[in-house]
Formats: C-alpha cells, sequence, structure tokens
C-alpha cells in the first residue's frame, strides 16, 4: 500500500511589511505600507489591515495614501528581510533536509519520513518563527505540493490548515478556479468563458475541452490538480546559475504596451544567452524597478526547463501584468532564468503538439543567422516597429 506523501507549504503572513514593523510595534494592526514615501512611490508589501482599504503591492502610493488616508508608510529594508528569510530558512531545515525556497517569504518542506506528528510540528514551527523572528506565518498541511500551498492561503494571516488524503476533493472542488496555484489572469479568462466557476468543473470537464483551450500541457496539469493529483517533489535548493538581462529606460515610462515590448527584448536575448550556453531554466524571474528607485521581483516555477525566448517572455509579461501596476512609472525591467542546468543533464521533451514547439524551432533558425550575420540580424517583429519609429 503506498504512503502518503506529508507536504508543509510555509509562507510568512505580509512578509515585507511585517519584517520591517519589527522594531515598531506600535504599528501593529495599524495599516502599514513598504514602499517608496514620495508621490511617485509604490507600495511593495501591505499589512492586511491597510489590505480592507484596498492598499495592495504595485499600487502608485499616491492612490495608496487616498484610499487609506492614515496609511503609514515605511522604506523598504532589502538586507533585513534576506537575514530574516535565511533564518526562517535554516529552522525549516532542522526538520528536514528537504526544504525548497519558493520566494524569500516561502517555502515547501517534505516531512514525509519526520516522526514527529505533521500538525504539531507544524504548529511548533509556527511558534518557533514567531517567537524568533517576531512575524507570523501561515501553514498548509496536504499530501502534496499543490494542495499545501492552496491550504496555506485559505489558512492566512496566522493560520493552520490541515487537508487530510480522503479530504483533497472535498477541499479543492468548491473553490474558485482562481485559486489553483497556476492559474493567472489569462488562464482564469479562458476558464470562465468555458462557463468553468470552480475547481470541481475544471475537474468534471473532459481533458480534452481543456487540452483545446489551454493546450496540451497544461489542460492535462489542471486536470490533474484539480482531483488533487500532484507528484511533484519538493526539491532542496542548491547552488543555482542564472542568467538575466536588465534595462533601464531613458525616461520613466508608464506604459504597459512599451514594456511589454522590452520585455520581449530581454527574454529574446537571455534565452539567446541560455540557449549558447547549453543550458535550460526551469524560472523566470522579472525585475521592476520604479521611479522612485523601490524594486520588486516576482518569480515563476515552470512545468519543465526550457530555452525557449517565447515562453520566457509570456511568463514575464503575465507577471508584470498581475502587478496591477495601473501605470505607475517604470525606470528599470529585467528578465532572469534561474535554476538552469546543462541541457544534455535534462533534455526538453519535444511537445509537437503545443504552440512551444513553433517558437523553439524559431529561436534555433535566429540562432542561426545570428551566427552567421551577426546578433540583432533576425529580431521579433514588434521590436523592428519600434527600430522603425
Amino acid at each position: 500500500m503506498r504512503r502518503h506523501r506529508v507536504i508543509l507549504h510555509a509562507d510568512m503572513d505580509a512578509f515585507f511589511a511585517s519584517v520591517s514593523m519589527i522594531e515598531r510595534p506600535d504599528l501593529v494592526g495599524h495599516p502599514v505600507a513598504v514602499g517608496g514615501s514620495g508621490n511617485r512611490g509604490v507600495v511593495l508589501a501591505a499589512t492586511y489591515p491597510a489590505r480592507v482599504f484596498g492598499v495592495h503591492s504595485g499600487m502608485p502610493m499616491a492612490r495608496a495614501r487616498r484610499l487609506c488616508p492614515h496609511l503609514v508608510v515605511l522604506r523598504p529594508d532589502s538586507e533585513r528581510y534576506q537575514q530574516v528569510s535565511g533564518s526562517v530558512m535554516q529552522l525549516f531545515r532542522t526538520v528536514t533536509p528537504f526544504v525548497e525556497p519558493v520566494s524569500m517569504e516561502e517555502a515547501f518542506l517534505d516531512v514525509t519520513g519526520v516522526p514527529e506528528d505533521p500538525v504539531q510540528l507544524a504548529h511548533r514551527l509556527r511558534d518557533q518563527v514567531s517567537d524568533e523572528q517576531g512575524i507570523t506565518c501561515s501553514v498548509g498541511v496536504a499530501p502534496s505540493k499543490v494542495v499545501a500551498k492552496i491550504a496555506s492561503r485559505a489558512a492566512k494571516p496566522d493560520g493552520l490548515r490541515v487537508v487530510a488524503p480522503p479530504d483533497v476533493v472535498a477541499f479543492l472542488h468548491p473553490l474558485p478556479v482562481g485559486e489553483l496555484w497556476g492559474v493567472g489572469e489569462r488562464t482564469e479568462e479562458v476558464l470562465l468563458r468555458l462557463g468553468l466557476r470552480t475547481v470541481g468543473d475544471i475537474a468534471h470537464t473532459p481533458v480534452q475541452t481543456l487540452r483545446r483551450a489551454l493546450g496540451d500541457g497544461q489542460g492535462r496539469h489542471l486536470h490533474e490538480i484539480a482531483w488533487g493529483r500532484d507528484d511533484r517533489r519538493v526539491t532542496p535548493q542548491q547552488r543555482e546559475r542564472s542568467i538575466g538581462s536588465d534595462e533601464t529606460f531613458s525616461s520613466d515610462v508608464d506604459d504597459p504596451v512599451e514594456i511589454h515590448r522590452r520585455l520581449l527584448r530581454l527574454a529574446d536575448r537571455t534565452t539567446a544567452r541560455v540557449r549558447s550556453a547549453e543550458l535550460v531554466g526551469r524560472t523566470v524571474t522579472l525585475k521592476v524597478r520604479f521611479s522612485d528607485f523601490t524594486t520588486i521581483t516576482r518569480s515563476r516555477t515552470l512545468r519543465q526547463h526550457t530555452d525557449v525566448s517565447h515562453e520566457v517572455y509570456a511568463t514575464a509579461r503575465d507577471l508584470y501584468d498581475a502587478l496591477g501596476l495601473q501605470r505607475a512609472r517604470v525606470r528599470l525591467v529585467g528578465v532572469r532564468m534561474e535554476g538552469l542546468i546543462d541541457r544534455a543533464g535534462c533534455p526538453v521533451q519535444p511537445r509537437l503538439d503545443e504552440p512551444t514547439h513553433g517558437w523553439a524551432d524559431a529561436d534555433r533558425a535566429v540562432d542561426r543567422a545570428s551566427a552567421r550575420f551577426g546578433a540583432g540580424a533576425v529580431r521579433p517583429a514588434s521590436l523592428l516597429v519600434q527600430t522603425a519609429r
């Protein structure tokens, strides 16, 4: 009989704001935002009391102040965030070597072989994070990564949610489709157009219908996780190589079309370097620096390693769109591929029935042209239009 895995997903509550408030306990329970304090500043993070007023990350600080006139604004402290995050991850590694940081503020833990009762363990870790770091942590306990992540979100703020194997379907199926891990705004729009409003609706839709609407890979993947089936392992963090490119605008930009165009160029440049090094990557990281020099990063881990420029661009674009910046003025954008490994050690599986296959062939053709005629000899049409202007 197969033994069920026990996966924890730990997520620090309002991490950046909470860490910034460690030295300001008088602000606990008050609406607080972290970010640039000037009129052109941008919200990096907001406490839950601030979110009640509609304040959220990526919002111009001027708008946040209008929504919440008594908002307290704190400057970001990147060094302190790194320090607290490192301490929390080290605490997790005292429990199990199988710790996979997803970002500075969240991680998966595989505690399948740990003798301690997983619920008691989750309570203990939450207590230790609070006692040692002065911040709170929400934890989801489940038999898979996807369910554990959704459970931790349901536990927020400062809570614990346990989903036992027999309860997975009952937990997932009433949830809105947007609650599924990996369903972004664009995918959610497609699902809603199909009349699929809950995770249960996805589960009871023929997989062929989902494949036609979303592509073979994503359609099958969503159908599987809608039933709670997720065999992805918790992968301990290793020394990772990364390749990326940044560009600073000559003047601050608030036009999403122009920013998308720049992301396309950066993705094209980054993946060309990745292919040249005979590597493939699995995590795409977006960097955005605003006019007040506040900088934020967002990352997404793909289902498999890739070196396809269009896939990296689409991911970076989705990460940017998800910020909901409302025409905040941007000074710099960057695209980086992380989790790089040798292509020979993890060959990208051919996906003849998916859109990325044609893009991969196009990338190879561009590489050959660049090798013969020089870099930039062949570029995406939208970049040529920009040059013509």
